[in-house]
């Protein structure tokens, strides 16, 4: 790999942390705090189902395209590329369905559950599987 590319791979793993570093400012989330919190005996806060279905969706979309260019950048594979797009649309929609059965009826005791869908879906948590599961392919053949 030359310097553009490093310097590339840096600049879209920057982006990455300043989603998360402004999350605050730029999205739709009262579960922020609450998670930040101790939730566990909390009640679940109040909340705008759509605003906050559109800005995780938002949120989704943003990670999964740098996360899309990084692997893109990494390994100059347009297939690796495709096959994630699937596997990140595949997800999307599992765990879209999971938050919202979550957000509509919120239990105490599934708030833990909830905690780990709503971070695959807020986090680019699917990258850093991603990225060392084609790398060790790559290595294979």
């Amino acid at each position: 790999m030359n310097y553009k590319r490093y310097i590339l791979l840096f600049i879209l793993f920057s982006l990455l942390a300043l989603i998360r570093f402004f999350e605050n400012e730029l999205f739709y989330d009262p579960y922020l705090a609450f998670f930040d919190n101790n939730y566990l005996y909390i009640d679940s806060p109040r909340r705008e189902i759509f605003k906050l279905t559109a800005f995780a969706t938002l949120r989704y979309v943003m990670n999964a395209v740098i996360s899309l260019t990084i692997l893109y950048v990494f390994f100059k594979d347009k297939s690796i590329v495709k096959f994630s797009v699937l596997i990140l649309m595949a997800s999307y929609v599992l765990l879209i369905s999971l938050f919202l059965y979550f957000v509509i009826d919120p239990r105490q005791e599934d708030y833990y559950v909830f905690f780990n869908i709503r971070r695959f879906l807020i986090q680019p948590l699917l990258l850093l599987l991603l990225l060392p599961a084609f790398y060790y392919y790559k290595k294979k053949m």
